[in-house]
C-alpha cells in the first residue's frame, strides 16, 4: 500500500484498487491510505459479495467492479445443455456448466425473455443491466470475443430497469437458486 500511495502522489496512478479482498482486508488497507475500488466475481449465480464486500464498499464510498457477470458465458443463453466443452476448457469441470444446471439457467433466461423484449434488448444486455442495478455496484466488467459483442455489452449501460422489473427478475433468480440448492 505504501508503494501504491507513493505512485499516486507522484501522479503515476489515479486510483488504488483491490481484487478478491474481504472487508477485513480492505479495512487494513484503509488504515494506511484511501482505497478507491474493489473488483469481485459477481453475477446472478455468484452473489457471495452481497453479504460482506458490497455493503462495505457502499458504506465507505469504494467503487465496486463486478467481474464475470455473465458467468463465463452461461448467462448469455448461448450455451445449451448439449454443448460439449473441450479438454482444457475450464467450464468442463465447473458444476455450473453441468448439463442439468444449463437447463435450469435456460429456464431462468426464458423467464427474462418477455422483459428483454419489452425493453428491446437481448438477454445478455438484461443480465448486465440487472448486475449494474444492484445496490452499490458501480461497474460491470464484461468479456467479449468480437467487436459486435463488445458493442452489445456496452449498450446495456443505457438500460434502465424499474423496481418492478428488478422484483420480477429477483423472484425468478430466487426460484433458480432454490432449485439449484436442492440438487
Amino acid at each position: 500500500m505504501g508503494a501504491l500511495l507513493e505512485l499516486k502522489q507522484e501522479g503515476k496512478i489515479r486510483a488504488i484498487g483491490v481484487c478478491n479482498a474481504t472487508s477485513a482486508d480492505m479495512e487494513q488497507y484503509r488504515q494506511v491510505g484511501p482505497l478507491d475500488s474493489d473488483q469481485e466475481k459477481y453475477s446472478m449465480l455468484a452473489r457471495a459479495i452481497e453479504a460482506d464486500q458490497l455493503p462495505y464498499c457502499r458504506a465507505h464510498g469504494i467503487a465496486m467492479l463486478a467481474y464475470s457477470p455473465l458467468a463465463l458465458g452461461l448467462l448469455t443463453g448461448k450455451i445449451g445443455p448439449d454443448r460439449q466443452f473441450g479438454v482444457g476448457d475450464l467450464r468442463r469441470a465447473n458444476p455450473h456448466f453441468a448439463a442439468e444446471n444449463r437447463r435450469r439457467v435456460a429456464q431462468l433466461l426464458d423467464r427474462f425473455r418477455p422483459l428483454a423484449e419489452a425493453h428491446r434488448i437481448t438477454a445478455t444486455q438484461l443480465v448486465i443491466a440487472w448486475t449494474f442495478h444492484q445496490p452499490g455496484m458501480t461497474h460491470v466488467l464484461c468479456g467479449a470475443r468480437t467487436p459486435a459483442q463488445a458493442t452489445e455489452n456496452a449498450a446495456a449501460g443505457e438500460v434502465r430497469l424499474s423496481d418492478d422489473d428488478l422484483r420480477a427478475m429477483q423472484a425468478a433468480i430466487d426460484e433458480y437458486t432454490a432449485q439449484a440448492a436442492t440438487t
